[in-house]
This record gives C-alpha cells, sequence and structure tokens, in this order.
C-alpha cells in the first residue's frame, strides 16, 4: 500500500467512529462486516483476520499469508500466553502465587553476579513487565540473544527502576519468567503451555526457539493457527472456560484484566501479561501486528495475523488495528 492509501484508510477508518449506527439503519451488521472486509483487503501488512460473535464466526477472512490452518510466528503475543501458563501453574499449586520471589522458586537461575535485588523479582513483576532492569527488547534484543546464558544476562542488566516500578518492556523479563516456571515444576515450558492450554483449548503447540540452556523462549518466537488463536480468545472472553470445561480459573481471568501498569509507548492498561484498553478490549499483541482480543460485554472474540517482517507501531499499522477494533468490530456486537 502507498503511504497516501494508507494515510487515506487511517482517516477512513478514523472518521468512521459514527458509522456503525448508521451502517445498521442502512442494513445491519452484515453491511458493518462488508466494510470491515474492505478494510482488511486494502490493509496488504494484514493476512488473516477471524472475528467471532457469541458461538458465530462473523469474520473469516486470509486474503494473504499463510492462511488459517497453518500456524503462524505470534511473535511477543506469546508474551500473554506465558501469563495463562503462569494462573495455570498457580492454580494447580505448583508455585505458590504472584508474590512468591525468583529466589524462592528457581534460586538456581541467579548468576552470582545479577543485579542487586534480582532475587526479590516476584513472579506478579515478572509477568507485568516491572522488572525495574534495562530491558533486552529493541536495540539491546540482538547482543542478549547472542550470549551464551539469556536468563543470566536479563538478570544482570542495570537497575533502572525499582522491583515492581514502572512498566519497562522487556522479553529477557518474561524469559526469566518462562524459565522459573520450568525450574520450579520440573516441565518444559511446551509441556506446560500444551498440558494446561492446548490440551483444554483442542488446540497445537509446536515446537518454538530454546535458549542455549534449553530453556523454551518466553514471550516471543511461538507459533499459533489463526483458528487457535481465536479459541485463546474466546476462552479469555468467556472467564476462563471453553466449551464448557475450564481452562482457567475465572478469578485469574478477572485478575489479568485489572491494570497494574501502562505502556510508554502505547498508553494502553497491561494488567498480568495483557494489554487493556479503554474501550473494554484485553489485547495480546505481537511484533508485526499479531493480535489475540477479547470483548467480554460485547461476547466478542478476534484473532489477527499479520506480516511479521514489518513493524507495527502505536502510531502507524497498529493504530489502524486498534481502530478497527474500536470501530468496525465493536459495532457488529
Amino acid at each position: 500500500m502507498t503511504p497516501i492509501a494508507r494515510r487515506s484508510l487511517v482517516l477512513g477508518l478514523g472518521a468512521s467512529l459514527a458509522i456503525p449506527g448508521l451502517l445498521r439503519a442502512q442494513g445491519g451488521q452484515a453491511a458493518l462486516a462488508s466494510a470491515l472486509r474492505g478494510d482488511v483487503r486494502e490493509l496488504d501488512q494484514l493476512h488473516s483476520i477471524l472475528v467471532q460473535r457469541g458461538d458465530d464466526l462473523v469474520i473469516e477472512e486470509s486474503p494473504r499469508g499463510r492462511g488459517l490452518d497453518r500456524a503462524a510466528n505470534i511473535k511477543s503475543c506469546s508474551k500473554s500466553l506465558l501469563a495463562l501458563v503462569l494462573g495455570a501453574a498457580i492454580a494447580r499449586g505448583q508455585v505458590p502465587g504472584l508474590s512468591a520471589r525468583l529466589a524462592d522458586v528457581a534460586p538456581g537461575l541467579l548468576p552470582a553476579d545479577a543485579t542487586q535485588g534480582a532475587g526479590d523479582l516476584t513472579l506478579e513483576h515478572l509477568v507485568t513487565l516491572r522488572g525495574g532492569l534495562e530491558g533486552t527488547s529493541g536495540r539491546n534484543y540482538g547482543a542478549w540473544v547472542a550470549s551464551r546464558n539469556w536468563v543470566s544476562y536479563a538478570l544482570r542488566q542495570p537497575r533502572i527502576a525499582p522491583n515492581g516500578g514502572r512498566m519497562i518492556y522487556s522479553t529477557g523479563t518474561t524469559h526469566v519468567l518462562g524459565a522459573a516456571l520450568a525450574s520450579a515444576t520440573g516441565q518444559s515450558l511446551r509441556q506446560m503451555t500444551r498440558e494446561w492450554i492446548g490440551s483444554p483449548l483442542g488446540i497445537e503447540i509446536p515446537e518454538w526457539t530454546r535458549d542455549p540452556q534449553g530453556f523454551y523462549f518466553g514471550g516471543n518466537e511461538m507459533a499459533l493457527t489463526p483458528r487457535a488463536m481465536l479459541r485463546v480468545a474466546v476462552m479469555l472472553r468467556d472467564g476462563g472456560r471453553f466449551e464448557g470445561q475450564e481452562v482457567l480459573p475465572e478469578s485469574w481471568i478477572t485478575d489479568s484484566r485489572v491494570a497494574r501498569t501502562a505502556s510508554p509507548f502505547s498508553g494502553l492498561g497491561y494488567g498480568l501479561g495483557w494489554f487493556l484498553s479503554a474501550s473494554g478490549w484485553v489485547i495480546a499483541r505481537g511484533y508485526g501486528g499479531q493480535v489475540i482480543a477479547a470483548h467480554t460485554e460485547r461476547a466478542l472474540a478476534v484473532a489477527i495475523t499479520s506480516d511479521p517482517t514489518r513493524p507495527a507501531r502505536s502510531e502507524g499499522y497498529f493504530g489502524t488495528l486498534m481502530r478497527m477494533l474500536d470501530d468496525r468490530i465493536l459495532g457488529l456486537a
């Protein structure tokens, strides 16, 4: 898409905030769904989109990319999946709770020269990205994944905020969380994800990247099909249940929707591994425009995959997706 065409689409989406009511008057939700399909065709970065309202699949489009039944890299949506695994581990008594410290849950992960206070990081600090240590994402990402020990490298980073302070976006922080869960339970992160999340949802969890010590990447590089992503969204929307079966306690899902901090980039709230919008969306967000979103009040669940090689900044493509969620898709309910 040319810059002019992209600007036109963005302006069109912004201007259409008042359109859903008009469209309903002129032909109802079918007209709104048709308008959304038009948006999807115009967004050349978007690979697929699924929208479920209640039990009905109302949008099922895959104009480009790998289709709806082949696994796509969900990038940092992996962080939100990891948060679900944490909730399952706590519910099963595998780890004591959110207040448990790293030094107590997985003391073997702490290098001798860890930054002061690293052992006092709680599971809540880690899952909410409030570890206080300099981030390993962005410009620091390459050096981190090139290191010999990803966990130790992350825990040696300089302190730039107190434990539990402001949000510092860092995949190293969630990787430490994943390694801590594996160390505490004696199971790999993939085993836990498959057994506790994948099996009750009826979805496959393929192999993904491991670090030099064999820990599965906690917070990046997982892959799911768009249909599997949608099942995660439905479960989140329905308070931890899927097709009548409890996958996670409702209390964990409710707690996940309480903002502990806010993104310094998008301004979205951030709960237990999930972004939170003022309009009521609970969102997993991955590089390039990978999205898992749920809106309980409107009975909506959404899965979006996009080109994983192109950025999706809050003021750019991701902003366009947010306007789509808040305008066209909320209007479908």
